[in-house]
């Protein structure tokens, strides 16, 4: 081996790394803890007495054994039931599907920042995923059917991967790595996928140093492999791609330009969804963390980039591990990875919900990591207390924050829980049994819990004409649900009603004559 090739390889001195990885022995520590921890966290708060909620029901139904399938709209994709399957299949147990997803969402973590071990040191990827895994949203998600989390952790790892492949021109793992979490992320979200890999592959077009034609195309191909299964549906039920983005803009309220900054800032004390977003902004304390992530995660690029000149046994890590990416520019190709996954949803959507916001999350991590890894351990010597005492109390804080606002939310999800069981038993007792259909508000929900199909006239989930209504309503109970103040439709205005938990009433259908 050339001499001077041989001194660029060897790693700093003190730096002690593994022969399986050629990396520091400290990096798989790091992430099984913060994987481990992540894990018992959900199992721990968030998991005991939850239950499905709306958007969950939609995905879970589409697998699960003997439960009616709820109407599946233009904007999802069937990612999420994919990867549900292996246990919504054989089990309606809520509980195993949640302990499935928490522990499957602790490994996808350790993979996602596993895919970085050659690019940043142990002691900032274990940060970053500490960062990440105690926001609210991460946790509550972490076991929940919904595909955000998996974009987030998919964008991580696709991002590590283009680095890597980026780094050199022989590791054809790498390539195969980027195109694959670009896939997955498709496959979850199919608008993800595309912001992902345009901001990838602009990168491996327009940076010379990055410049890689091949890896370019296997991200297009990790795209469309992604996209196909969304296409296909595309055709067979909405007339083409274009007619079901045309539907699925159509239910998010129209695409365009909305500036909905302020409602994600919003969305951050607790709310879920927050469609419309108004009212008074209370708890602002639980957004005042949101506001440091932009500053965080400038000066975290910054300390990167002082890594080439710092005296640290981590200097310049990825060149340390035999490439030409910089920390720096890791750190800055993240940054720029989050900010275009986030723009569409900042300013196009007219509603907020905080897990949208994910990936962002999860690539930003890793520049705030770096600033905070900086605080304790590149400061001056006369700074370095000062410095890592504010990153201290900033940590305990942030941690204090999060915690405070998960508990109160998914305390919120509990009760919310309870009624919807105690109001399918209510309808039980109403005669309202298997095979039955629910319409109205909360009916997607309300039937799951009550054993029945759902179905719409009209709205987001048309999904039957009334027609086919009444058809149904002679061969089995038939129900519509409305608030307390709401008349019914003229062809239920001689059905039934009954006071239900909530505030809402049952109107149920004229029992079905019985078959001869």
């Amino acid at each position: 081996m050339d001499p001077g090739l041989e001194m660029q390889l060897r790693p700093a001195p003190g730096v002690p790394t593994s022969r399986l990885s050629n990396v520091p022995r400290g990096t798989l520590p790091w992430l099984m803890g913060v994987a481990l921890a992540f894990v018992a966290v959900q199992l721990l708060l968030v998991v005991p007495g939850s239950g499905l909620g709306w958007d969950e029901i939609v995905y879970v139904s589409q697998v699960q054994d003997g439960t009616p399938t709820a109407f599946f709209s233009a904007p999802r994709a069937r990612g999420i039931s994919y990867l549900v399957a292996p246990v919504a299949a054989l089990t309606a147990s809520t509980t195993a599907l949640r302990v499935y997803l928490a522990v499957m969402s602790g490994g996808g973590l350790f993979l996602a920042l596993w895919v970085w071990r050659r690019l940043v040191p142990a002691p900032v990827l274990g940060c970053a995923g500490l960062l990440f895994a105690s926001l609210w949203v991460t946790l509550l998600y972490g076991p929940r059917a919904m595909p955000n989390l998996w974009c987030a952790l998919g964008s991580l790892a696709a991002t590590g991967w283009f680095l890597r492949a980026a780094r050199t021109r022989t590791d054809p793992g790498a390539l195969l790595g980027a195109g694959t979490a670009v896939a997955f992320v498709t496959l979850m979200r199919p608008a993800d996928g595309c912001w992902l890999a345009l901001s990838l592959v602009a990168a491996a077009v327009v940076v010379r140093p990055w410049r890689n034609f091949a890896l370019a195309a296997a991200l297009v191909a990790g795209l469309v492999a992604g996209a196909a299964p969304w296409v296909v549906e595309a055709y067979l039920s909405y007339g083409g791609p274009a007619a079901r983005l045309a539907r699925a803009s159509e239910i998010q309220g129209g695409l365009g330009w909305h500036f909905a900054v302020d409602d994600q800032v919003r969305s951050l004390g607790g709310r879920t969804l927050c469609r419309p977003c108004d009212g008074d902004w209370t708890h602002r304390w639980t957004a005042a963390w949101v506001f440091a992530l932009p500053v965080l995660a400038a000066c975290g690029v910054a300390c990167a980039w002082s890594t080439r000149r710092g005296r640290t046994a981590f200097r310049d890590y990825a060149a340390l591990q035999g490439g030409t990416v910089h920390r720096g520019s890791s750190a800055l190709l993240a940054v720029t990875v989050a900010v275009v996954m986030a723009l569409p949803y900042l300013f196009t959507v007219d509603y907020a919900a905080p897990r949208f916001l994910l990936p962002a999350y999860a690539l930003l991590a890793l520049p705030v990591a770096e600033c905070v890894v900086w605080g304790f351990t590149r400061a001056r010597p006369a700074l370095r207390t000062v410095t890592g005492t504010a990153m201290a109390l900033g940590l305990v804080g942030h941690l204090a924050v999060q915690f405070t606002v998960l508990t109160q939310v998914d305390g919120r999800n509990r009760a919310l829980h309870k009624d919807r069981i105690a109001i399918g038993a209510e309808l039980n007792r109403l005669g309202v049994r298997p095979p039955c259909v629910v319409i109205g508000e909360q009916a997607v929900p309300l039937a799951y819990y009550t054993g029945c199909a759902s179905r719409q006239l009209g709205g987001h989930d048309e999904s039957i004409t009334e027609r086919q209504l009444l058809d149904l309503g002679r061969r089995m109970p038939l129900v519509l649900i409305t608030t307390s103040t709401q008349s019914p439709p003229p062809f239920a205005r001689g059905w039934r009603p009954s006071g239900v938990r909530g505030g809402y009433l049952a109107w149920t259908s004229p029992r079905p004559s019985p078959a001869p």
